[in-house]
This record gives C-alpha cells, sequence and structure tokens, in this order.
C-alpha cells in the first residue's frame, strides 16, 4: 500500500472519529449544521379607530353641505314673487309726477301710476304710520323699490302690533292704516298687491322678502 493512501472501506472521518471539513455528519453522511429560523414579520392593526372617524367626519360634511344647498334653494324661493300665491301684478306706464289728488280708479290702496312730486313721499325706514297717510305720498315711495303695508283700522291692537314686528326696523318698508280695506292686511309695491286675511299669513314675510327694494322700480 502506497503511503498516504487511505485504506479501501474507511470513512470520510479523521484519526480519532473527528469529521472532516464541512461540519458534523449526521447519519447518512447528511450535514447537521443548524438552519436559520425564518425572519418573523410583524403585521400591525389596521387603525380602524382612524378609519371610524374619517367616516364620520365625511358624513358630516356631506350633510352639512346639503343642509346649506336646500336652504339657498329656499331662500331663492322665497326670493321670487312668482311662487306668491294670490299675487296680483299690474303694469304702470304712467308713472308722472302731479299735483294734487290722483283717481286710482279701481286699485284700492293703489300700487302704481302718478303720484306726488319731491319732497311728497312716505318715510319708508321701517315707519308705523298711526293714522292714515296720502296715497300719493306712498305711490311715490313705492315707485322707489319700497313696501307699503296697510291694514284694516279694526283690527285689534295685538294684531296691529304683531305686524309692525315685520316692518320696524326695516329700510324700503312702511305701514299704515287704510280705512275702507277690503281685507286685513294688503301689501303693496310697484305693479304687485297681496291681499290677506290675517296678520300671522305667512306670505306677508314672504312678499317684504321678495319685494322690497323692488327690481321693477328703485
Amino acid at each position: 500500500m502506497a503511503k498516504g493512501t487511505p485504506p479501501k472501506g474507511a470513512g470520510s472521518s479523521r484519526p480519532g472519529g473527528k469529521p472532516g471539513p464541512g461540519g458534523k455528519s449526521g447519519p447518512g453522511g447528511k450535514s447537521t449544521r443548524a438552519r436559520k429560523p425564518p425572519p418573523v414579520v410583524s403585521r400591525q392593526p389596521r387603525p380602524w379607530g382612524w378609519i371610524a372617524a374619517a367616516v364620520v367626519v365625511a358624513l358630516f360634511a356631506a350633510g352639512a353641505i346639503g343642509y346649506a344647498v336646500v336652504q339657498v334653494n329656499q331662500r331663492a324661493e322665497a326670493a321670487d314673487p312668482a311662487n306668491i300665491e294670490g299675487l296680483v301684478t299690474k303694469e304702470f306706464t304712467n308713472g308722472s309726477h302731479t299735483e294734487g289728488v290722483v283717481d286710482y280708479g279701481g286699485d284700492s290702496p293703489p300700487f302704481g301710476g302718478p303720484h306726488a312730486p319731491p319732497p311728497g313721499w312716505a318715510d319708508c325706514n321701517g315707519d308705523v304710520y298711526p293714522i292714515p297717510i296720502s296715497s300719493e305720498y306712498a305711490v311715490h315711495s313705492l315707485e322707489h323699490g319700497a313696501v307699503w303695508v296697510t291694514y284694516d283700522p279694526e283690527l285689534s291692537q295685538d294684531e296691529i302690533a304683531q305686524l309692525a314686528e315685520l316692518v320696524e326696523g326695516q329700510s324700503y318698508v312702511f305701514m299704515s292704516p287704510y280705512p275702507g280695506l277690503s281685507s286685513a292686511v294688503s301689501l303693496q309695491s310697484w305693479g304687485h298687491q297681496l291681499k290677506v286675511e290675517a296678520v300671522d299669513d305667512p306670505r306677508i314675510e314672504q312678499y317684504i322678502t321678495a319685494l322690497r327694494i323692488n327690481p321693477d322700480f328703485t
């Protein structure tokens, strides 16, 4: 046997039973080197609280926007004279200044036509007159966009006070009793008239909103 040549049948172990290079050997000659464990992936929980809060905020914002749109539409409807039930309209071609008494025909109270020249007009800064005023003066104020609220003098003091609350403090509005009125309340602006039978009729406020500073004549 040549020197340095291992005998046949010898294993791969070195003298003394030590394993050769490459680490420990297990049964069948397989390596028993320990394997690295797989990496641990930590999954963070979803922030359900923040998600729920964001949904609530979004729903609140959508509701607020929807409410605002409804309010705008309602105000637009209230400001349109065409939406006032029972409104009478008439076109007046003669708005001249005339001295003396004017015959307004069947318009009682009048809501357009010839009227007193300056300085003959009624103050209309929320003024509440306790006695009847000149129709010629009142119509002159209508020419400049005011609303004239007239009422039957037979109304109770409580009813008159309730009506006055809608007038006082508002520019381009004035109020006075009108003897012989065919309804409890009559509202006039240039070319527009509305007669109602109760001081709490919601159309009174609707009329003032729509026709105060009347766009036909200002």
